[in-house]
């Protein structure tokens, strides 16, 4: 179970795209972000995601050097088909777009279909607000496989369904919501697998409908609940909604095919401060009001009350000096990888 810098593991990451026909610039953006959900303790979306990759890449499921195309585009939107290029390049590149269209007319949004998967949702909303601006995400899956079951069902009908909201502020870390609509990632069930660990009662049922704690239901034809236990209606209806957003606002569709390729659509809107009252007034009063919402007194089993995107700052302050824990499976898959396309001389065998 090695603990690893993240400066090596980007450098493995990107070796194995490059050998894979990724282009520099895909190769860096792509480890550069599966390596930050490392850093901020995501672990679901971060180098474990890289075998997938690589096999999806074989496959013909992400397409390296695919074009960037905007078929309809206004000043304020735009909708881009992304050629099922790599999710982390085309959405970077259309978070900018959007952030350049907010700052002439306020506010921005676009949509993307035909791509692959976009990893931590957080990474891009935190663009804009870097920039002084509101950002916020939804993601979908269109009509690839389905993960979750609607609230009242057993049966898979929709994807995990993350949202992501990211505030700018004064704090040291960036406010960010970044949060699936469903009790959990699919990601983190692969993780617990590659941990030899049992799941929290409440993540998933089995393929008859009962609640299990072995993550292995959940790919024996079992399904993931909404987020929200007895309430999951609410998980649901939010899930709902970033379907319509991300699949079929996008063009996208919605349904199931087991064995069509894995394609992220989403929605992206941007919001410019400035446009509704003073950046640095907007900055210090949403920092004060985190603060004062950290203020409460913590409950029973609680240190202390945290804002969000918090734990993910912190975590990646740590892990900066300490490492990164890459479980043995996790580790096994990509040095077979290492070692299959010959970059062993490359990337080096970490101490």
């Amino acid at each position: 179970m090695p603990t690893l810098t993240h400066t090596y593991l980007h450098t493995l990451s990107y070796h194995i795209f490059r050998a894979l026909g990724a282009s520099h610039h895909e190769a860096h953006t792509v480890s550069t972000h599966v390596v930050k959900a490392n850093l901020v303790g995501h672990d679901s979306h971060g180098v474990i995601q890289v075998p997938t990759y690589a096999d999806r890449i074989k496959k013909g499921h992400i397409v390296p050097g695919a074009p960037f195309e905007v078929l309809d585009e206004t000043p304020s939107t735009a909708r881009i088909d992304g050629h099922w290029g790599f999710g982390y390049v085309v959405t970077e590149r259309a978070m900018q777009m959007a952030i350049d269209k907010a700052k002439k007319t306020g506010v921005a949004a676009l949509t993307v279909f035909y791509q692959s998967h976009i990893g931590r949702l957080g990474d891009y909303p935190a663009m804009a607000a870097a920039q002084g601006m509101i950002g916020m995400i939804t993601a979908d899956s269109g009509r690839g496989p389905k993960a979750v079951a609607p609230f009242g069902g057993r049966e898979r009908r929709l994807g995990t369904n993350p949202l992501c909201i990211a505030v700018p502020s004064d704090l040291p870390g960036p406010i960010i919501l970044d949060m699936a609509t469903s009790a959990v990632a699919a990601g983190k069930i692969s993780l617990a697998i590659n941990r030899n660990e049992p799941i929290p009662q409440g993540w998933v049922i089995d393929k008859r409908g009962n609640p299990t704690t072995n993550p292995h239901d959940y790919f024996d034809g079992g399904a993931i609940l909404p987020v929200g236990a007895d309430q999951g209606h609410k998980g649901y209806g939010l899930s709902f909604m970033v379907e319509m957003f991300s699949g079929i606002l996008t063009g996208l569709g919605f349904g199931l095919d087991p064995q069509g390729k894995h394609n992220d659509g989403w929605f992206i809107a941007v919001f410019n401060v400035a446009n509704f009252r003073p950046l640095d007034d907007f900055k210090r009063e949403i920092s004060d009001f985190a603060r004062f919402v950290k203020s409460s007194k913590p409950a029973q089993g609680f240190e202390r009350v945290l804002y969000p995107g918090e734990i993910e700052y912190l975590t990646e302050q740590q892990r900066l000096t300490d490492g990164i824990f890459i479980e043995d499976e996790t580790w096994h898959q990509l040095w077979s990888l290492v070692e299959e396309l010959k970059l062993v001389s490359k990337v080096g065998k970490p101490s």
